[in-house]
């Protein structure tokens, strides 16, 4: 446990890679991606934003998880009050298209075909949900940060997803009446729910947005660390390491114990206790 205690401490911070930014406006698709300055056959994964923001809330994100090799990808779309999640996920496939289909950077820069996932916050972790599903030749593992009820439901494709998946949830945040994070667990059979502490699960979203007009949370710092930690940790595993062997193999291992997210039965008789929450928001 000391090791993987050390391996999250140091990924909560930036990564050893200088990093560049680029623009996937120019295949034709809006959207932002971020990949090492240098490197061949590297890993990738498309991000998708949550309700009522865009992909720019989450460049520290993307920028982070560049640092630590990890070519990200983030569409600029459905950003309206009323955004589709199918029009979301199907952009998803699209920008792991664009990455793995051309060279980067001055053209020194290449995504391997083979490592590829999908990962989203809020309503763009169900949509990366669909997209998994959705996709001809599917990602090696799809990262569900605080995802939400969507329509359709993310329920339906991830009844029939056998691709792994590591789902985030916070039982302590209020807006988490909003969640389907213990419904997916339920009907996704490979995918693993944790529960983080000292976390907001709004708060990966950088920046202010329109959400919080409406009493959505804002920015969360510590969130952000915990969240990106999580997710780089997982997907280096998931899409470098060699017959499951390497230094991450705990952030993908259903059975660890990790700092800040501590694993839940879906099928428990209550793991996030949505009665209590419905009380809870209806007490004057």
């Amino acid at each position: 446990m000391a090791s993987t205690k050390k391996l999250f401490s140091a990924l909560t911070r930036r990564g050893p890679h200088k990093v560049l930014r680029g623009d996937l406006a120019f295949a034709g698709l809006p959207g932002t991606v971020y990949t090492p300055a240098t490197g061949k056959n590297l890993p990738g994964v498309a991000f998708g934003h949550d309700w009522i923001t865009s992909a720019e809330r989450y460049d520290g994100t993307l920028e982070h998880l560049a640092s630590w090799g990890i070519v990200a990808a983030a569409p600029n779309t459905e950003t309206s009050l009323a955004p589709s999640v199918l029009n979301l996920a199907y952009d998803l496939g699209t920008a792991l298209d664009i990455i793995a289909g051309v060279r980067l950077g001055a053209g020194d820069i290449s995504v391997h075909p083979g490592k590829l996932a999908v990962a989203g916050h809020g309503f763009g972790a169900s949509a990366a949900v669909f997209a998994a599903a959705g996709m001809p030749a599917k990602p090696r593992a799809v990262f569900a940060a605080y995802p939400l009820v969507s329509s359709p439901p993310a329920e339906q494709p991830a009844a029939g997803l056998t691709v792994p998946g590591l789902i985030l949830t916070d039982p302590g945040d209020p807006m988490t009446l909003r969640s389907n994070a213990v419904e997916l667990a339920r009907a996704w059979k490979p995918a693993t729910l944790r529960s983080t502490s000292k976390t907001k699960a709004g708060g990966l979203v950088e920046g202010r947005r329109l959400a919080t007009v409406v009493g959505l949370p804002g920015a969360d710092k510590g969130t952000q660390r915990i969240v990106r930690a999580l997710m780089t940790g997982y997907l280096l595993h998931m899409l470098t390491s060699e017959k499951g062997k390497g230094p991450y193999r705990d952030f993908a291992d259903p059975e660890a114990v990790l700092p800040k997210a501590a694993v839940l039965d879906p099928f428990s008789d209550d793991p996030v206790d949505l009665e209590n929450k419905v009380v809870a928001l209806l007490k004057p």
